[in-house]
């Protein structure tokens, strides 16, 4: 697709635009906000405002238009989220930075309306991204994040590897000084790396330890040389001294023609994951089950209680949310179908003194998952920002039926009693969620995680040729790697354990395969597991892949006070039942 570079001119925003080349993504323009005229440097929470004087210098050697805008909001939301949860509620916050970065992809929107891309060099940010992210949403552009969750240590390794030729300009962190001003990556490198050791000093500088500007890399034309710079210290202390260079004269130079570049593509499948892949290949089911046709099983559906709700303190439960049927009803769309359903959904939360932006997780059932884009689109328009986390498969539903929807909520006492994680863009790390669900939602030290099916994350697209070993390993991979993210920016530490894993499959052989590998004896103790085979998933996958998660976090009550209830981790205590089955002859389970 063809994008524009959100540029500061440091290390990451141009590193992360090799790694849009390598995806085969066109960049035809850069934008950038600074500070006003004669400010070097603003304190931002959103973006790096030092080292602007340079910015010009930037697009000039890639040889991409620039389009540039002044700052003059301020951090007014500083929340997890940004904008409203409920879907009639505030998009924007008046006078916040964000809304700055509105204008100025709109501006470059307007020029080049068949941008459809952004490039964000964010590492860690989950403030940066969620805002940058809710931007690109309201435009219809895809954020562009390949060095999202990256290792750092990696990154900066690779980055010097594929010629990043980039200095520090700014030093903010502890034992970094004004010598270390103007020093390429690689002279920092074992500085950098020291500091780690002895301080946790992120090596990439997300903590704010320093900030960079490029000077040259592959896909520059041509090669910035810094004439001539000056030493600014901004508070000088024992703990870290705050400098940075003024760039005072300075000139391109021309290089050699464009010549490709070696870079490094994190493996798909790391680790246990890749072992998961072969084990699952090399898997054999104990015997093959011949299905004759893909007619229901069980023509005559059971009889459910019609949107049952449950309350169990602040949880509450609704389940077989669908269009009331009579005799005499008439023809609906799959698009009032499903506003039927959110009608009835809202009318019950409501008795519970609930709405639908209290949703934690939904699952949603329809009839045929042809008629999941339209259901998705209407489906949209009843969340704002942090949707629920949600599971989509095709089963038999009793005609007219198309759309069956679970629901589960919760009754919070404060917006940071639910948090979500909704990653929007393309990277290297799970797929993104450009569709209205978060790949999780932790609300009361419990973690719904969306249904993930083994898309490759920087294209979306499933694996080629088909494969279940494949697509079993990244769903699982991506469910892992949602956690691990999870766990690093929660303010609480906890250890995490699975309540619940649901495998939704297509094909009863495969479900025997995947359980056989995921219930093999050295897997002890046991995870609960539901091996549930359906009609039909999104994109056509073979495996999808569903999670409960408990933080292991309690309220228990204190030793020294009786009265007073303190917060512990304590570990899951599990118990082995192997269930029974009753006038079923030849079970496959």
């Amino acid at each position: 697709m063809k994008y524009l570079a959100l540029l500061s001119g440091g290390k990451d925003s141009c590193f992360n635009l090799l790694h849009c080349a390598k995806n085969g993504h066109e960049l035809v323009a850069a934008a950038s906000l600074g500070p006003g005229s004669g400010k070097e440097e603003l304190d931002s929470y959103l973006y790096q405002t030092v080292g602007q004087d340079a910015i010009e210098l930037v697009a000039r050697a890639l040889e991409v238009p620039l389009y540039r805008r002044v700052i003059t909001g301020t951090a007014i939301e500083q929340g997890s989220e940004y904008g409203s949860r409920n879907s009639k509620g505030i998009i924007a916050v008046e006078g916040d930075e964000t809304e700055d970065l509105l204008a100025l992809l709109s501006e470059v929107k307007a020029h080049h309306p068949d941008v459809l891309g952004v490039s964000v060099g964010a590492i860690l940010s989950n403030y940066q991204r969620v805002r940058v992210e809710h931007v690109c949403r309201r435009l219809g552009l895809t954020p562009l994040c390949y060095l999202w969750n990256r290792d750092q240590g990696e990154l900066f390794e690779e980055m010097i590897t594929a010629g990043m030729e980039a200095i520090l300009i700014k030093v903010a962190g502890i034992g970094l000084t004004t010598k270390h001003l103007g020093k390429t990556l690689a002279e920092m490198h074992p500085t950098l790396l020291k500091l780690n050791e002895q301080y946790g000093a992120h090596i990439c500088g997300e903590g704010g330890e320093y900030e960079s500007l490029t000077l040259n890399c592959p896909l520059f034309k041509h090669r910035i040389i810094l004439s001539e710079v000056e030493t600014v210290i901004h508070s000088d202390n024992s703990f870290a001294t705050v400098a940075f260079l003024r760039i005072k004269n300075a000139h391109l130079e021309p290089k050699p023609s464009f010549q490709d570049f070696e870079l490094d593509i994190p493996a798909m499948l790391q680790g246990e994951f890749a072992t998961l892949s072969n084990a699952v290949e090399w898997s054999v089911p104990s015997a093959e089950i011949e299905i004759g046709n893909r007619e229901p099983t069980h023509p005559n559906h059971p009889n459910f209680s019609h949107a049952a709700g449950r309350q169990v303190g602040p949880w509450v439960s609704i389940s077989n949310i669908e269009r009331v049927t009579q005799e005499s009803a008439t023809e609906l769309t799959i698009e009032e179908e499903v506003t039927e359903c959110f009608q009835l959904l809202e009318t019950r939360l409501n008795e519970f003194r609930l709405d639908i932006s209290k949703c934690t997780n939904i699952n949603i059932f329809l009839s045929d998952i042809s008629l999941f884009a339209r259901v998705n689109a209407v489906y949209a328009a009843f969340f704002g920002s942090s949707p629920p986390a949600r599971a989509c498969v095709a089963v038999d539903l009793p005609y007219p039926i198309r759309i069956r929807l679970d629901c589960t909520a919760f009754a919070e006492k404060n917006t940071q009693d639910r948090q979500a994680l909704h990653v929007q863009g393309l990277s290297y790390w799970a797929p993104a969620n450009i569709g209205p669900y978060s790949q999780a939602i932790t609300a009361g030290e419990r973690i719904f995680i969306s249904g993930q099916i083994g898309l490759i994350p920087a294209q979306l697209f499933l694996p080629s040729p088909r494969s279940l070993a494949m697509e079993t390993a990244l769903a699982s991979q991506h469910v892992s790697r949602v956690i691990d993210v999870l766990k690093s920016t929660s303010s609480e530490k906890w250890t995490g354990h699975t309540q619940l894993a649901l495998y939704w499959l297509t094909d009863i052989n495969s479900l025997n395969r995947v359980k056989s590998v995921i219930n093999a004896p050295s897997n002890v103790p046991r995870t609960p597991t539901l091996y549930l085979v359906v009609k039909d998933l999104p994109k056509d996958a073979l495996v999808e892949k569903q999670v409960l998660v408990h933080t292991g976090r309690f309220f228990v009550l204190a030793e020294e006070d009786p009265d007073d209830v303190i917060m512990q981790s304590r570990p899951p205590v599990f118990e082995h039942r192997t269930p029974g089955f009753h006038d079923v002859h030849d079970h496959p389970f």
